[in-house]
């Protein structure tokens, strides 16, 4: 069974109470860290993630809110002893952009440096992501202001299926990504560009035949959860929910 463990759920802008949208998913062999914002080591150790049994982090897409927290994430798992290569996924416009990114830090000469490995992802449905001992893992084009992508996880014990929209309008690809998910993670901004109520969040899950709803990437301090809530459940006969900063679910 597969266990996915928000670091943050929150919208572009944290709050005291959120942090930005990302999460770890973790197996029986180790952990993937889904986009990496704000400085994602210590939130890992208060979440009970070992960061040394991290093998890979995937970028949905290059905003900052998604994807600041690589210089801290590497330096920290550099600066504690990490050895062992870490394999970086995302598309190839953020794959440059990150590795431009490290190299305005001069990583390349930090003694003792472990190897970073990155691996684009192609922008079609469908596409392979990586495919572990735990979970097997394929993505699709969102619908954003940049490029970007969903994920669909496969947890290769169970055959259960967990789906991540990330930043996205109602889109039909992310729907078919979605389809017989036993839990998808869908973002629920608000409706506008590049972005999701909640509303439409559940009526893409109720189209999709999604079992569980997780809503994450809203602001808990500006919207009423309970109101939330109620707008999903008018869309989605299946169970919803808001995730919450260190919040477990299965799948």
């Amino acid at each position: 069974m597969g266990e996915v463990v928000f670091l943050g759920t929150g919208r572009a802008v944290p709050t005291l109470s959120q942090e930005n949208t990302h999460f770890a998913v973790v197996g029986e062999s180790g952990a993937i860290l889904i986009d990496c914002s704000g400085s994602p080591y210590p939130r890992l150790i208060r979440a009970g993630v070992d960061p040394s049994t991290l093998s890979a982090l995937i970028l949905t897409h290059f905003h900052p809110d998604h994807a600041s927290g690589v210089p801290s994430l590497l330096l920290s798992l550099w600066l504690t002893g990490r050895r062992s290569p870490l394999d970086i996924y995302a598309l190839e416009t953020a794959i440059v952009a990150a590795e431009q990114m490290m190299t305005l830090y001069e990583y390349g000469s930090w003694p003792g440096m472990y190897p970073v490995r990155y691996h684009a992802i192609p922008s079609v449905q469908g596409a392979a992501v990586l495919n572990n001992e735990d979970f097997d893992i394929t993505a699709a084009p969102g619908k954003h202001m940049i490029p970007a992508i969903g994920l669909r996880i496969k947890e290769k014990r169970t055959a259960a299926v967990l789906v991540y929209s990330s930043d996205t309008e109602p889109s039909a690809e992310i729907e078919e990504l979605a389809r017989g998910a036993d839990l998808l993670i869908h973002e629920a901004t608000g409706e506008g560009v590049g972005h999701s109520s909640a509303a439409q969040a559940a009526a893409v899950a109720q189209r999709a035949g999604a079992k569980r709803l997780v809503l994450v990437h809203y602001d808990r301090e500006a919207v009423s959860s309970r109101s939330m809530l109620r707008d999903a459940r008018r869309h989605f006969a299946g169970h919803v929910a808001l995730a919450r900063d260190f919040q477990r679910f299965t799948w």
